[in-house]
């Protein structure tokens, strides 16, 4: 299996720390192969920012994304540029209350609203938004395992932030299995 992710939003959200653990997650705890590349502004904090990770069974002969199956856009801005570039019956995922699906993309796609930022507040950090739909995400796809997500984080994020990162997880997973169920328990 293959699949080709783009985590997007604004630098200072988190985007590319996303991407890291999620590749992370699936190269070392899981043993899979893993590309990840990254875009940014020059700006930093507020621009567009975006990371694709490649996540494979097989060999990774080419490093840049050309079937995209899952977009996850935390801005409005990221999911109005990218949601035209996700494959047929490819996933979207978005933070509900940061982007407003007013234009669907052009092919047949699957969205998933997740209150990534609401719940990341109510954990008291909203800074885990970013933890939160990578929870979502694990959940609605089975890309890469809880476990080796939890190793990832632990591994990944600053000392003394592990508690509130691996809650952020939990209550991103336990959302997204919600999700799942409203949807008929249709998983990729």
């Amino acid at each position: 299996m293959r699949w080709e992710v783009r985590i997007s939003g604004l630098g200072g959200q988190g985007i590319l720390l996303a991407g890291y653990i999620l590749g992370k997650a699936s190269a070392i705890f899981d043993n899979k192969n893993v590309v990840q590349t990254e875009s940014y502004g020059p700006e930093a904090r507020g621009s567009r920012s975006k990371t694709d990770i490649i996540i494979s069974d097989d060999d990774i002969d080419y490093p840049y994304i050309t079937s995209n199956n899952v977009l996850i856009a935390l801005s409005q801005d990221a999911y109005n540029y990218y949601k035209d570039h996700v494959c047929e019956n490819g996933i979207i995922i978005v933070d509900e209350d940061l982007v407003k699906i007013e234009e669907l993309p052009r092919k047949n796609v699957r969205i998933y609203k997740v209150p990534a930022t609401r719940i990341a507040t109510t954990i008291g950090r909203r800074i885990v938004a970013n933890i939160v739909i990578l929870g979502a995400l694990c959940a609605l796809t089975s890309i890469v395992s809880y476990s080796a997500l939890e190793k990832a984080i632990l591994d990944s994020v600053p000392k003394g932030s592990e508690e509130v990162n691996l809650k952020a997880l939990r209550e991103g997973y336990n959302y997204g299995m919600k999700l799942l169920a409203e949807s008929g328990g249709f998983q990729t």
